[in-house]
C-alpha cells in the first residue's frame, strides 16, 4: 500500500501506470492538465476510493506542492513530447519540460518524497553514432525536446547529490501500446500508421524507411517503473537507465509487420501502399539500447519482444478504435 503520485497520469504511459499500480492495492494521485492526456483514459478509475485526480499544470509550483503532499513516490511522466512539436514551439516545450520538471523536483524535495522516478528519453543520445546506446555515452542533442530531457537528467543528478532526493531516470525508447493516441499532428508513428491502415490510407514514411528504432512495448515500461520504485540496491539510485528491449526494427519493416497483423482482421489492408517522403528534421537515424545496466542493477527482464507487443497493440487498436 504505497502512495504514488503519477504526473501526466491521464496520458498514454501515465494511465497505464495508474491502472497497474492501483490494481496492486496502492493509493494513486493523478496530476494532469489534459493538454495531451485524456479524461477517458482514467474515467474508469474516478470512482475508485484509492484514486485521486488533481487537474493542474506542472508549471504551477503550488499545484506541484499540493500534489506531492503525503506521497511516498513520484512517477513523473508529465511532459510535452514530440521532436517536431519542440522544433515548432521550443519555448513551450522548455517551459513544461524544464520549468515544470524543476517545480516537481522542488515540490518532491520539500514534501520528503522517498523516491522520484522520471521519464527521460532516448533522444538524449543525439548525434552519437555508437550502437547499442550505452547510458554513459551520449552525443549532442538534435532537437529542443532532446535538450529539455537531458537537462532533466542534470537537474535530477544535482538534486540527488545536493538535497539527498533519490532520483532515477528512465530513458524511454519509442514506447508503444494500448491507449497511445493515433490522432493529431504529433502522433507517434505506430498508432498513426495503424489508424491510417485501418482506414485504407497510405502511411508516409519519412525517408527511405531504413531508420531504425528500439520499439518498446508499454508493459516493459511499467516493469521498469516498478523496478526503479522498489529497488533497495543503493548502487541503483541516482542513475539513468535505458528502458527498451535491446533490439531494433526499421520503420519500413515495422510498417510491414503492421500490414501483416492488421490484415488478419481486414484482408484488404494487405493491398494498402506504403509511401515514402522527405526525412524529418531532428530525427535520430538509429536507436538500439543496451539494457545491461537495467538488467544488472534493477533486475529488469523485458516481458515483450517487439513482435509480441505489436500483436497485442494491434488487437487493442482494432477492438477500441475500429
Amino acid at each position: 500500500m504505497k502512495r504514488i503520485l503519477i504526473t501526466g497520469g491521464a496520458g498514454f504511459i501515465g494511465s497505464n501506470l495508474c491502472d497497474y499500480f492501483i490494481s496492486r492495492g496502492n493509493k494513486i494521485t493523478c496530476l494532469d492538465n489534459f493538454s495531451t492526456g485524456f479524461k477517458h483514459n482514467i474515467e474508469h478509475l474516478l470512482d475508485n476510493p484509492n484514486f485521486i485526480l488533481i487537474e493542474g499544470d506542472i508549471r504551477d509550483l503550488e499545484i506541484c506542492r499540493k500534489a506531492c503532499e503525503n506521497q511516498d513516490y513520484v512517477l513523473h511522466q508529465a511532459a510535452l513530447g514530440s521532436v517536431p512539436r519542440s522544433i515548432n514551439d521550443p519555448i513551450t516545450s522548455n517551459e513544461v519540460n524544464v520549468g515544470g520538471f524543476l517545480n516537481m523536483l522542488v515540490a518532491a524535495r520539500d514534501a520528503g518524497i522517498q523516491r522520484f522516478i522520471y521519464a527521460a528519453s532516448s533522444s538524449t543520445y543525439g548525434d552519437s553514432k555508437s550502437l547499442p546506446k550505452v547510458e554513459d555515452v551520449i552525443g549532442k542533442p538534435l532537437s529542443p525536446y532532446a535538450i529539455t530531457k537531458y537537462v532533466n537528467e542534470l537537474y535530477a543528478d544535482v538534486f540527488s547529490k545536493t538535497y539527498g532526493l533519490e532520483c532515477i531516470g528512465l530513458r524511454y525508447f519509442n514506447v508503444f501500446g494500448r491507449r497511445q493516441n493515433p490522432n493529431g499532428a504529433y502522433a507517434a508513428v505506430i498508432p498513426k500508421f495503424v489508424i491510417q491502415l485501418m482506414n485504407h490510407e497510405s502511411p508516409v514514411i519519412n525517408g527511405a524507411g531504413d531508420y531504425s528504432r528500439d520499439f518498446t512495448y508499454i508493459d516493459n515500461v511499467i516493469q521498469m517503473n516498478e523496478k526503479a520504485m522498489l529497488t533497495d540496491n543503493k548502487d541503483a539510485i541516482n542513475q539513468v537507465y535505458n528502458t527498451a528491449v535491446g533490439d531494433r526494427t526499421t520503420i519500413k519493416d515495422m510498417a510491414g509487420f503492421l500490414k501483416d497483423y492488421l490484415s488478419e482482421f481486414d484482408p484488404e489492408i494487405k493491398n494498402v501502399e506504403i509511401v515514402f517522403g522527405p526525412i524529418r528534421a531532428g530525427d535520430v537515424p538509429h536507436s538500439k539500447a543496451s539494457i545491461e545496466k537495467a538488467v544488472n542493477l534493477l533486475g529488469y527482464q523485458p516481458s515483450h519482444r517487439f513482435a509480441d507487443g505489436l500483436k497485442e497493440a494491434v488487437a487493442w487498436y482494432w477492438q477500441n478504435l475500429k
